[in-house]
Protein backbone atom coordinates (compact mmCIF):
# COMPACT_ATOMS: atom_id res chain seq x y z
CA UNK A 1 0.00 0.00 0.00
CA UNK A 2 1.35 3.42 -0.87
CA UNK A 3 2.23 6.00 1.75
CA UNK A 4 -0.72 8.16 0.68
CA UNK A 5 -3.21 5.29 1.10
CA UNK A 6 -1.67 4.35 4.44
CA UNK A 7 -2.25 7.91 5.60
CA UNK A 8 -5.50 8.76 3.78
CA UNK A 9 -7.63 5.75 4.69
CA UNK A 10 -7.46 6.30 8.47
CA UNK A 11 -8.01 10.02 7.94
CA UNK A 12 -11.14 9.35 5.89
CA UNK A 13 -12.34 6.71 8.36
CA UNK A 14 -11.80 8.78 11.51
CA UNK A 15 -15.02 10.77 11.16
CA UNK A 16 -17.05 7.58 10.83
CA UNK A 17 -15.49 5.81 13.80
CA UNK A 18 -16.03 8.81 16.06
CA UNK A 19 -19.51 9.49 14.68
CA UNK A 20 -20.46 5.83 15.01
CA UNK A 21 -19.40 5.77 18.65
CA UNK A 22 -21.54 8.85 19.27
CA UNK A 23 -24.52 7.24 17.53
CA UNK A 24 -24.18 4.09 19.65
CA UNK A 25 -23.84 6.04 22.91
CA UNK A 26 -26.52 8.65 22.17
CA UNK A 27 -29.00 6.73 20.03
CA UNK A 28 -32.04 7.78 22.04
CA UNK A 29 -31.17 11.48 21.74
CA UNK A 30 -30.49 11.18 18.00
CA UNK A 31 -33.57 9.07 17.22
CA UNK A 32 -36.12 11.91 16.89
CA UNK A 33 -34.12 13.48 14.04
CA UNK A 34 -33.79 10.09 12.32
CA UNK A 35 -37.43 9.02 12.70
CA UNK A 36 -38.71 10.54 9.46
CA UNK A 37 -36.05 8.63 7.50
CA UNK A 38 -36.30 5.34 9.39
CA UNK A 39 -40.08 5.33 9.07
CA UNK A 40 -39.68 5.37 5.28
CA UNK A 41 -36.62 3.13 4.97
CA UNK A 42 -37.55 0.36 7.44
CA UNK A 43 -40.42 -1.09 5.36
CA UNK A 44 -38.27 -1.02 2.21
CA UNK A 45 -35.39 -2.85 3.86
CA UNK A 46 -37.45 -5.39 5.81
CA UNK A 47 -39.53 -6.30 2.76
CA UNK A 48 -36.37 -7.22 0.85
CA UNK A 49 -34.63 -9.19 3.59
CA UNK A 50 -35.37 -12.76 4.66
CA UNK A 51 -37.22 -12.95 7.98
CA UNK A 52 -34.22 -14.76 9.48
CA UNK A 53 -32.07 -11.62 9.19
CA UNK A 54 -32.32 -9.71 12.47
CA UNK A 55 -32.94 -6.04 11.79
CA UNK A 56 -33.82 -3.18 14.12
CA UNK A 57 -37.51 -2.54 14.54
CA UNK A 58 -37.44 0.97 16.01
CA UNK A 59 -35.64 4.22 15.32
CA UNK A 60 -33.27 3.92 18.29
CA UNK A 61 -32.25 0.48 17.03
CA UNK A 62 -31.59 1.83 13.54
CA UNK A 63 -29.46 4.67 14.90
CA UNK A 64 -27.40 2.15 16.91
CA UNK A 65 -27.21 -0.16 13.88
CA UNK A 66 -25.80 2.59 11.66
CA UNK A 67 -23.40 3.49 14.46
CA UNK A 68 -22.12 -0.08 14.60
CA UNK A 69 -21.77 -0.14 10.80
CA UNK A 70 -19.80 3.11 10.90
CA UNK A 71 -17.45 1.91 13.64
CA UNK A 72 -16.88 -1.50 12.05
CA UNK A 73 -16.51 -0.30 8.48
CA UNK A 74 -14.49 2.72 9.62
CA UNK A 75 -12.00 0.50 11.43
CA UNK A 76 -11.84 -1.82 8.42
CA UNK A 77 -11.14 1.10 6.10
CA UNK A 78 -8.58 2.62 8.48
CA UNK A 79 -6.64 -0.64 8.73
CA UNK A 80 -6.92 -1.52 5.05
CA UNK A 81 -9.05 -4.62 5.70
CA UNK A 82 -11.59 -4.99 2.90
CA UNK A 83 -11.28 -1.26 2.16
CA UNK A 84 -13.57 -1.25 -0.87
CA UNK A 85 -16.41 -3.05 0.92
CA UNK A 86 -15.87 -0.86 3.99
CA UNK A 87 -16.02 2.31 1.88
CA UNK A 88 -19.27 1.18 0.25
CA UNK A 89 -20.81 0.37 3.64
CA UNK A 90 -19.82 3.79 4.94
CA UNK A 91 -21.23 5.53 1.87
CA UNK A 92 -24.50 3.63 2.27
CA UNK A 93 -24.70 4.54 5.97
CA UNK A 94 -23.99 8.18 5.25
CA UNK A 95 -27.02 8.71 3.00
CA UNK A 96 -29.71 8.35 5.69
CA UNK A 97 -27.53 10.17 8.22
CA UNK A 98 -27.20 13.12 5.86
CA UNK A 99 -30.89 13.30 4.99
CA UNK A 100 -32.03 12.92 8.60
CA UNK A 101 -29.35 15.03 10.20
CA UNK A 102 -29.03 17.96 7.83
CA UNK A 103 -32.38 18.76 6.17
CA UNK A 104 -31.47 22.33 5.24
CA UNK A 105 -34.56 22.57 3.02
CA UNK A 106 -36.76 22.41 6.13
CA UNK A 107 -35.05 25.26 7.98
CA UNK A 108 -36.73 28.66 8.19
CA UNK A 109 -33.88 30.60 9.81
CA UNK A 110 -31.22 31.77 7.31
CA UNK A 111 -28.31 30.96 9.64
CA UNK A 112 -29.65 27.48 10.44
CA UNK A 113 -30.23 26.88 6.73
CA UNK A 114 -26.64 27.85 5.93
CA UNK A 115 -25.25 25.63 8.71
CA UNK A 116 -27.33 22.61 7.70
CA UNK A 117 -26.52 23.14 4.02
CA UNK A 118 -22.80 23.26 4.81
CA UNK A 119 -23.01 19.98 6.77
CA UNK A 120 -25.16 18.38 4.08
CA UNK A 121 -22.60 19.17 1.39
CA UNK A 122 -19.72 18.15 3.67
CA UNK A 123 -21.36 14.75 3.96
CA UNK A 124 -21.93 14.70 0.21
CA UNK A 125 -18.21 15.37 -0.25
CA UNK A 126 -17.36 12.56 2.18
CA UNK A 127 -19.61 10.24 0.17
CA UNK A 128 -17.65 11.17 -2.94
CA UNK A 129 -14.38 10.36 -1.19
CA UNK A 130 -15.78 7.03 -0.04
CA UNK A 131 -16.92 6.17 -3.56
CA UNK A 132 -13.42 6.94 -4.84
CA UNK A 133 -12.01 4.67 -2.12
CA UNK A 134 -14.52 1.97 -3.09
CA UNK A 135 -13.29 1.84 -6.68
CA UNK A 136 -9.61 2.29 -5.82
CA UNK A 137 -7.93 -0.77 -7.30
CA UNK A 138 -4.47 -0.20 -5.86
CA UNK A 139 -2.76 -2.47 -5.31
CA UNK A 140 -4.17 -4.33 -8.27
CA UNK A 141 -4.87 -8.04 -8.19
CA UNK A 142 -1.83 -8.56 -10.39
CA UNK A 143 0.39 -6.63 -7.97
CA UNK A 144 -0.93 -8.66 -5.03
CA UNK A 145 -0.26 -11.95 -6.85
CA UNK A 146 3.25 -10.82 -7.77
CA UNK A 147 3.96 -9.79 -4.18
CA UNK A 148 2.69 -13.13 -2.88
CA UNK A 149 4.84 -14.97 -5.44
CA UNK A 150 7.94 -13.05 -4.34
CA UNK A 151 7.24 -13.92 -0.71
CA UNK A 152 6.83 -17.61 -1.54
CA UNK A 153 9.98 -17.56 -3.64
CA UNK A 154 11.98 -16.04 -0.77
CA UNK A 155 10.73 -18.73 1.62
CA UNK A 156 11.57 -21.66 -0.63
CA UNK A 157 14.85 -20.34 -2.06
CA UNK A 158 17.93 -21.66 -0.30
CA UNK A 159 19.90 -18.90 1.38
Amino acid sequence: MSFVRTLARPMLASMFVMGGVEEIKNAAALAPAAKSVTDKVTPLITSRMPPSVPLPTDTVGWVRFTGVVKVGAGLALATGRFPRIAALALAASLAPTTIAGHPFWQETDAEATATQRRHFFKNLSMTGGLLIAAVDIEPSARERVELAARRVKRRVSPS
